[in-house]
């Protein structure tokens, strides 16, 4: 197997960075008077620390030399991090640490049409599982051994895909352009797990990636992403149901609104008032 050179540590600035950020905006919001729930902080704290974990140089070196190792890392990046990071609600925070001005902006693009688009469950369904596809099934998991631009490009594809299907499916925490109900977002998740079981499976049977390592390895790696695919699915089904059973419904961008009773500088842009800051958020 080819090495595009050795492992950097370079990868791991943006998640120090997002989690900085991230921590900043929390205070600010808490200077504003705005509590923040606990829990969404660790939350988001655990998600980054997978993150960080699965791109640090001891995985990437494991996972260039072993593809049971690399996808490990993919099921890390791609479906379980990314729970911990929508739970915690970056995009609230934001908004909520922001200038006024600049909060409107925020929401300008998270309801342009191609936030629109991609933010559909569907969209998102297809960005996330059609990734993984070319991935798997054509030469472009070879193709990443070789250069260490495609291969950074793949796993920022990943971590963004598997977010962006969570936040899809969620509808939530942070507002979302689309309200699909939970019909859609139920009926999507479950596509995802059939999809994710026929890919597993057809790695399995056919040794996708082609030609990268031993029959026994491929098959090995097949089977982690089938069985880690259901664990962090079934997690995801769960925070779900769980959203849905205490009919938290505050997440769509329409039914956000700014609260009047604070002054205008730290009042929220119209149409995308507050969460619910107390308690379990």
């Amino acid at each position: 197997m080819t090495h595009h050179g050795g492992p950097s540590f370079a990868a791991l600035a943006p998640v120090a960075v997002g989690l900085a950020a991230y921590l900043v905006g929390v205070r600010v919001g808490r200077q504003r008077g705005r509590g923040w729930p606990t829990w969404r902080t660790v939350s988001f704290g655990a998600g980054a620390l997978a993150v960080a974990a699965a791109v640090a140089p001891p995985a990437m070196h494991a996972a260039h030399g072993d593809l049971r190792v690399h996808m490990v890392q993919h099921v890390v990046l791609g479906m379980l991090a990314p729970i911990g990071l929508v739970l915690g609600a970056p995009v609230t925070v934001a908004l909520r640490a922001l200038p006024v001005s600049s909060a409107r902006r925020l929401a300008r693009v998270l309801r342009s049409a191609p936030v629109r688009v991609v933010s559909h469950p569907a969209a998102a369904l297809v960005l996330n599982v059609g990734g993984m596809a070319a991935l798997y099934a054509t030469p472009l998991y070879t193709a990443t051994q070789g250069s260490a631009v495609l291969h950074a490009a793949v796993h920022a594809h990943v971590l963004a895909a598997g977010c962006l299907f969570t936040w899809a499916v969620l509808a939530g925490p942070d507002p979302a352009p689309h309200a699909a109900g939970m019909g859609t977002r139920l009926g999507v998740l479950f596509a995802s797990i059939a999809a994710h079981a026929v890919l597993s499976k057809l790695m399995f049977a056919r040794l996708w990636p082609a030609g990268v390592s031993a029959a026994e390895e491929t098959q090995t790696a097949a089977q982690i992403m089938y069985y880690g695919g259901d664990l962090a699915e079934a997690l995801l089904l769960a925070v779900l149901l769980a959203a849905w059973l205490r009919g938290d419904r505050r997440q769509t961008l329409g039914r956000w609104l700014p609260d009047r009773s604070r002054p205008a500088e730290t009042a929220a842009p119209r149409g995308l008032g507050p969460a619910r800051a107390t308690g379990g958020g």
